[in-house]
């Protein structure tokens, strides 16, 4: 029998596992897809890793959970600077002096500001829906063009029909600072994220292509202990109703040019441009492969957004109070079993950050283990 079945290869199962592992326990892995690393899974296409599941740029102001991943991984020093495209103009994101610039021909960051603050003064009061809280933030110009559209594509509503809370902070910066994150580490992992989750699997036994809720009476029996990172509402066999996701499509392919855009991440921030962003994905490696030679092609990823239905990968948590509430009657069901531990996004239903991801496996291991 095993100490821990860990159900799940992504980065809370692999780090739960290396760190029981390193404590002496047996440890037995299960994933249902036919590779390790979850939503991080990156692919090797023509030397470039191509993040199968969506762009993930690892950044975190947490010294503890650095110092630890990086024990499995050197990471470069890629810095994520996102352009916007609003119907061919270009625009930096995150909001800063060249957005303001492009936008309103200032100069000077006093002259972005007063132009910000004669904006937002359209707003008085609480801000009610996202519309009025991103406009109460950045003003009208730049919600319309650099705000609005990708948002209704993101989320498939109107954004005077989406909460406020979702867009309680935009980073506008009065400086010409391009760097999206204020995290003080942040990079790819050399050679892929795949290629890191392999190291914090190493010597720990993995079983791919195994579903765990079709024979969890015979999986249970093999450990004394399950960490679960499924879905939380499939484990109860979704008893009490479904929990809403946003799920995310990629149509994905490999040209035979050097450079598409010139960038990592471009968004598209009109409405009537069906996807979200394209992705290019060597630029996470600055156009080179892992033994630093120029790369004569390129993979670009469209992402479309779309209503999550069964059977579609889940991404984004809803998180409004119907699905608030009926996570919570699901963590009551949780708690009461004794044999189980609900870790990682899908388990807590959150969204969670990379780093997050891992502190939440360390706490977890501190407690436990």
């Amino acid at each position: 029998m095993y100490d821990f079945l860990i159900v799940g290869a992504g980065l809370y199962g692999a780090v739960f596992a290396c760190e029981a592992k390193k404590k002496g326990y047996s440890v037995l892995v299960i994933d249902k897809r036919p590779q390790i690393a979850g939503n991080v899974y990156t692919k090797t296409v023509e030397g470039i890793h191509m993040h199968q599941y969506g762009a993930h740029i690892f950044h975190t102001n947490n010294k503890r959970v650095w110092n630890y991943i990086t024990q499995y991984a050197e990471f470069n020093r890629f810095t994520n600077s996102p352009v916007a495209n609003y119907k061919g103009e270009l625009y930096s994101l995150p909001f800063n002096m060249y957005t303001f610039n492009k936008m309103w021909g200032v100069t000077t960051p006093e002259q972005a500001a007063a132009k910000i603050a004669e904006q937002k003064a359209e707003i008085t009061g609480e801000p009610q829906n996202l519309e009025e809280q991103a406009i109460s933030l950045v003003g009208r110009d730049i919600f319309e063009k650099l705000v609005k559209g990708y948002t209704e594509k993101q989320w498939g509503r109107d954004c005077k029909d989406l909460p406020a809370f979702i867009i309680k902070r935009l980073p506008v910066r009065l400086t010409f600072d391009n760097n999206y994150f204020n995290a003080l580490y942040q990079g790819i992992p050399v050679g892929g994220y795949t290629k890191m989750v392999e190291n914090l699997l190493d010597g720990v036994e993995v079983q791919l292509n195994t579903d765990y809720l079709e024979h969890k009476d015979k999986w249970d029996a093999l450990a004394k202990k399950v960490i679960y990172t499924g879905p939380i509402d499939a484990y109860f066999g979704f008893s009490l109703g479904t929990l809403e996701y946003r799920s995310v499509r990629f149509e994905t392919e490999l040209l035979d040019i050097p450079n598409f855009q010139g960038n990592a991440a471009v968004n598209y921030t009109d409405r009537e441009t069906p996807w979200t962003r394209i992705i290019e994905h060597k630029w996470f490696q600055f156009g080179l492969d892992d033994e630093g030679f120029a790369l004569p092609k390129t993979v670009i990823s469209r992402e479309y957004s779309s209503e999550w239905k069964p059977g579609d990968e889940p991404y984004y948590p809803v998180n409004d109070e119907k699905n608030g509430q009926l996570y919570q009657e699901y963590r009551y069901l949780a708690n009461k079993e004794e044999k189980v531990i609900f870790g990682g996004r899908l388990g807590e239903y959150r969204y969670y950050d990379m780093d997050a991801v891992i502190a939440s496996a360390l706490d977890m291991c501190g407690r436990i283990l």
